[in-house]
């Protein structure tokens, strides 16, 4: 066993790893690249599972080949011999536990006859083979640990054993003991936090929590006894894990207040709102606004008349109307004399929104721009020049917008539609335009609470919970691959009634690897099976000129299926079509399939969405889709979603450009999660955030990551 640091040379939580015996300026490069430079990264890098070396059997009642045992005892003998017709060097050895005596062997392990001799008191943990000629049972390869005082306790065997993910250039056994050292270093230190953990919460020290996640037979001994211990380290649900957890998630709860704080400090766009100004929206708008959009804007225009930024979420389910919301919130920025930017991820969805503003917006005389990439080069310079002069304008475009050739004389307000689509760079990007704009941002995919602290918890919400009146409601139905010839069959029917559907596929092309439908081979059988019927593909590797033909085609009624991967997720919007096929609808999240169901009831129409399980779909995930058939809130499915499949589904801590989560699992420790944000806003009120910034370890100008 390697000697850890002085025991009076105690570190801190803050310490870089290079004040650790052992770490050198290039082995602290090799961890800083895994996000690992002080001894707090390195103790939060917890174990992804445990083996239960703990268990010590003895010589003599080892019978049966193929099984792998912990043994403890002196290795009575040890040398080296070549096999020279494989060019293999062999260690061999014999360990007795004074019940018996057993054969050990290494192979391609020279080192281990310099590493050990004959005398020494060892732990070995391998398999058992039976050996040749008659030599009875064997250790093959064991992992081994030399006992070299007689207080130490082991570090890879005798206990229960953490097991790492690798780290470039770290094996898990030099990884165990640079964390075992960490911690003996660490060793009776306080625990800075303590008066910021919530009693309700009964969290441990921190501490005492980090040995028991690291050394868990050390900070329990005995515990093999404890029921289901490996399960729950693993599982992170113990109370070790449930308090660096919340550590974590007060550390991003404090950023997110830090954001918070420095917006306010800002100076935005002066905007006001007069009679005039609510006269001139009312002549725009062309259908009553439902009581949640009415909520809704009355909350964006308060947070626009303020000195300060707005940074909004407007989240609505599909359907809900947040578009004229955004509208009615662009015209107050434009009647007081600013510029707004719509930002849309695809061309496809940037030219629908063009093409409805201008419709809203034609009553007030405002005429939105569009700039995208596939204009040509005098029109993308005739509307640079506009932003550039300061007249009040709308434009909506897609990541053209962010180019540096475009300037805003007077930005007022950024708006984000279907902000996930989007890095945090690039949101910034398009605030850095202007001079403290206003920020809106926009989603279709409904978020769960928790998730929606985390992702926007510098933001404010307003929530559209309530569907415009027309909306049809759209029938689900889960069938299987034996219900695909009357599919086609209805489908046919549904266009000949003047009907049109969309039938998505999960891939472009067929893979070995995966037992689904692709769109370059099916789309050809499914409009040779509708005689008479007009069909068109469209999915991303085609050029844009081509899809954008195809949809519109479709939006005329000149197509009547329309064979498509989940481009169409978003942004098509089509009143007449009335059916939607997904195919092998088990590949997809809930929150997904719902947003594709979304593109179809849109209109007087009675609507369908068919789900087809594909041939290899599972009990489990046939009752996923069971589910969602039985729903048409976004909401309920959105969070049976995320505790199904995670965040991941949803949207990214990444993309969204705050830091990765280590250690809390958005699913697992939402009391802790909800307990961090009311502690980082009660320190931000009370002046403390600086204090609790110590505390956490943080410097005083944390902030939210650039992406």
């Amino acid at each position: 066993m390697n000697a850890g640091p002085d025991p009076g040379d105690k570190l801190d939580l803050a310490s870089p790893l290079s004040a650790l015996p052992g770490i050198g300026a290039a082995r602290a490069r090799t961890l800083a690249t895994a996000g690992l430079t002080t001894v707090r990264d390195l103790l939060f890098y917890l174990p992804f599972r445990y083996e239960d070396r703990s268990n010590v059997r003895t010589i003599a009642s080892m019978v049966t080949p193929g099984e792998t045992v912990t043994v403890h005892g002196r290795l009575v003998d040890l040398k080296e011999r070549r096999t020279w017709a494989r060019r293999m060097r062999i260690v061999e050895g014999v360990v007795d536990d004074g019940t018996s005596a057993l054969s050990v062997v290494w192979f391609n392990q020279p080192y281990l006859a310099r590493s050990l001799h004959p005398g020494a008191q060892v732990w070995l943990h391998g398999p058992l083979r039976q050996g040749r000629a008659g030599l009875g049972l064997q250790l093959v390869s064991p992992e081994w640990e030399e006992d070299d005082a007689e207080d130490a306790q082991p570090i890879h065997l005798g206990r229960i054993v953490p097991i790492y993910r690798r780290l470039k250039g770290w094996n898990g056994r030099r990884l165990r003991t640079l964390i075992a050292h960490s911690l003996t270093a660490i060793g009776g230190a306080g625990d800075p936090l303590a008066r910021w953990l919530p009693a309700d919460l009964a969290l441990a020290p921190l501490a005492q929590a980090l040995c028991e996640l690291h050394s868990p037979e050390a900070a329990a001994p005995g515990s093999a006894a404890l029921f289901g211990l490996l399960e729950r380290l693993a599982g992170r649900q113990t109370g070790a894990h449930r308090r660096l957890a919340y550590e974590e998630m007060l550390g991003l709860a404090v950023a997110l207040e830090i954001e918070r704080g420095r917006r306010r400090r800002q100076r935005a766009v002066a905007v006001t709102v007069t009679d005039a100004v609510r006269e001139r929206a009312r002549t725009m708008l062309p259908f009553t606004l439902t009581g949640a959009q009415r909520r809704a804007l009355g909350e964006i225009v308060a947070d626009l008349c303020r000195p300060f930024p707005m940074a909004r979420l407007l989240q609505g389910d599909v359907g809900s109307g947040k578009t004229i919301v955004a509208t009615l919130a662009a015209l107050v920025v434009l009647e007081s004399h600013a510029q707004v930017a719509l930002l849309a991820p695809t061309e496809l969805l940037a030219q629908q929104h063009r093409q409805t503003l201008a419709e809203w917006l034609r009553p007030v005389g405002h005429v939105p721009e569009l700039l995208l990439g596939s204009l040509g080069a005098a029109e993308k310079r005739r509307v640079r020049q506009r932003l550039a002069s300061g007249e009040p304008c709308l434009v909506v475009g897609t990541h053209a917008l962010l180019e540096d050739e475009v300037v805003f004389r007077r930005l007022g307000l950024a708006v984000v539609d279907e902000q996930h689509r989007f890095g945090a760079a690039q949101r910034q990007a398009l605030l850095d335009k202007g001079d403290g704009p206003h920020l809106l941002v926009m989603t279709a995919t409904p978020i769960p609470r928790s998730l929606a602290l985390t992702l926007y918890g510098d933001l404010d919400v307003s929530l559209l919970d309530e569907l415009p009146p027309g909306r049809t409601p759209v029938r689900t139905a889960v069938r299987g691959e034996e219900a695909r010839a009357k599919l086609v069959e209805f489908v046919a029917r549904e266009v000949a009634s003047g009907g049109q559907a969309y039938w998505v596929f999960p891939v472009i092309d067929e893979s070995e690897k995966l037992d689904v439908r692709a769109i370059n081979r099916y789309a050809r059988s499914l409009a040779a099976e509708l005689p008479g019927v007009t069909t068109a593909v469209v999915h991303g590797r085609l050029p844009a000129a081509e899809r954008e033909s195809a949809v519109q085609l479709f939006a005329a009624g000149k197509v009547q299926v329309l064979c498509a991967t989940t481009v169409i997720e978003v942004g098509v919007d089509v009143p007449n079509a009335s059916l939607m096929v997904i195919e092998n609808a088990e590949r997809f999240g809930l929150a997904q399939l719902h947003q594709m169901r979304g593109r179809v009831g849109r209109g007087e129409r009675r609507s369908f969405c068919v789900l087809l399980a594909g041939a290899t779909c599972s009990e489990d995930a046939k009752r996923r889709l069971e589910l969602l058939a039985a729903t048409t809130d976004g909401f309920s499915i959105a969070e049976e979603d995320f505790r199904l499949r995670g965040p991941g589904e949803l949207t990214g801590l990444r993309q969204w450009g705050r830091p990765e989560l280590r250690v809390a699992s958005l699913v697992l420790h939402r009391r802790e999660l909800e307990a961090a944000r009311a502690c980082a806003a009660a320190a931000a009120a009370a002046g403390r955030l600086a204090e609790l910034c110590r505390a956490l370890g943080l410097s005083a100008d944390t902030h939210i990551a650039a992406g």
